[in-house]
């Protein structure tokens, strides 16, 4: 493998890894705004703290919850990424 294929591997599989470590807090964030969303369209009542409040708990929660696997994720792209890198001949 040349040092453009492995950055272009490297590449693509760090944005499919944003992707996946954004996922929980952006799902959370999705279904609490519009959990709230259709509250507030049903009660009439339009208070700017209603929506952050608990966008802001449920994600902190999401966070908690799936850090584990984020982070085991992050480590095992680091190791590959730093232990293929002596392995890839420079020229």
């Amino acid at each position: 493998m040349n040092v453009s294929a492995y950055i272009a591997q490297i590449t693509n599989e760090a944005i499919l890894l944003t992707i996946l470590i954004s996922a929980p807090s952006i799902i959370a964030s999705l279904v609490v705004g519009l959990a709230v969303a259709l509250f507030s369209a049903t009660t009439q009542i339009q208070e700017q703290t209603l929506s952050f409040a608990p966008k802001m708990v449920f994600v902190y929660l999401a966070i908690a919850i799936s850090g584990g696997w984020v982070g085991g994720l992050m480590l095992r792209f680091a190791t590959r990424c730093l232990s293929d890198f002596s392995n890839i001949p420079l020229g």
